[in-house]
């Protein structure tokens, strides 16, 4: 039954955290044992040193309004580079949280030292878990990308996780859903992404590609349809809004006002779209995806549609684990060569030489690749 009650937008799946808490954590007790068998004295010490330890390696509330600076906080990590960011978003005074992976070096090579083509990754929503879920990752879709050359960047949108504040892009309610409003909204925190680093030096500006899943892959079309300077495609994993409505599976919140807005979105644009949904996607199954890209399409859009073979138990999972680079790889790698033909990007990073696995076979990874394949598979790691 469809009621007034705020729109259960899809299954919301984040991997992994930032380690700039864990550092102010780890280091303000160090200062603390140090300093308590110190004179009384440089407990003045232990509290200005304190709270500049948590002061400058934890940001402050993205939503309060303050004077945030944005840009990288604390050190890369061993992964992919990993490092935590504080990002413009497209209100003024609030700020989003981010993940960012770089590809290794070549040896003997600065950091940073040549631009490189940059993908953004936008997540999913579930209004049940949308505040408690960790920093975005994808780590085997970012992965894909890293080891093809790649910076990747993974916006937290307003309203959710660490970012938190007031979930702007939630319009209407599944009785009454604004899906055009909602992912132009949503957009807007992508383009204050995209724009920003356009702007660094790190970054091709003109070799953007914006991808996303879910209500991020609907947040991408939205964006697509303002045709923004330097990105060459956006890519769709499953996008769409309104989802599981009333928790019951292939239900969705105003159908038909989705596909009119796809239409709506597809009018405007000229950027290449890849479209990516699973033959089981229990979200939005592959007959709404056909309506949606058809619309797109009819509209004077350009949406190249992939409805792929069942992906396990939830085709909405595709771009969850390295089991779905067989499954959507090629045509991903196919859509980019014609549409974000890159040579920088193809000799930028080698990639690092992986074995073939899937979801049964993972014997040759890590101890801890293999938790992670696991846990994903039975649905330990959270939502999307």
């Amino acid at each position: 039954m469809i009621t007034d009650a705020p729109i259960h937008t899809g299954c919301l799946r984040f991997e992994g955290t930032r380690g700039s808490s864990a550092l102010s954590t780890q280091s303000t007790y160090r200062v603390h044992d140090a300093l308590k068998r110190r004179p009384k004295l440089l407990w003045i010490a232990a509290f200005a040193a304190i709270t500049l330890l948590t002061g400058s390696l934890v940001p402050r509330d993205a939503t309060a309004g303050v004077d945030t600076v944005v840009g990288p906080f604390g050190p890369e990590g061993p992964r992919m580079r990993e490092q935590f960011w504080m990002l413009p978003s497209g209100e003024e005074g609030r700020y989003l949280r981010a993940t960012v992976f770089r590809p290794a070096e070549p040896d003997g090579a600065q950091a940073n030292s040549r631009p490189r083509p940059m993908v953004v990754i936008n997540h999913g929503t579930a209004e049940a878990t949308r505040m408690a879920v960790s920093m975005p990752v994808y780590y085997w879709l970012s992965r894909w990308f890293v080891d093809r050359g790649y910076i990747v960047v993974l916006p937290q949108r307003r309203g959710h996780g660490a970012t938190g504040g007031v979930l702007s892009e939630g319009v209407g309610n599944c009785a009454n859903p604004d899906h055009y409003q909602s992912g132009q909204i949503a957009a807007d925190d992508i383009a204050a992404v995209v724009s920003y680093f356009q702007a660094q030096s790190f970054v091709q500006p003109s070799e953007v590609v914006v991808a996303g899943i879910s209500t991020g892959g609907w947040a991408s079309l939205a964006y697509a349809s303002r045709n923004p300077k330097g990105v060459r495609a956006v890519v769709n994993f499953s996008g769409g809004r309104g989802g599981h409505a009333g928790g019951v599976s292939n239900a969705v919140c105003g159908e038909k006002r989705l596909i009119e807005s796809a239409s709506r979105f597809g009018e405007r644009a000229h950027v290449p779209t890849l479209w990516l949904y699973s033959s089981n996607d229990s979200f939005f199954g592959p007959d709404l995806a056909r309506a949606m890209s058809k619309a797109w399409n009819g509209s004077g859009g350009s949406a190249e549609l992939h409805v792929l073979r069942a992906y396990g138990d939830e085709g909405h999972n595709i771009a969850d684990d390295r089991a779905g680079w067989d499954l959507w790889g090629n045509n991903l790698a196919s859509f980019l060569t014609t549409n974000a033909p890159n040579p920088a990007a193809a000799i930028a990073s080698a990639p690092e030489k992986r074995p073939e696995n899937s979801l049964a076979s993972k014997a040759a990874f890590s101890p801890v690749e293999q938790a992670q394949t696991q846990a994903q598979a039975s649905g330990m790691i959270a939502g999307r």
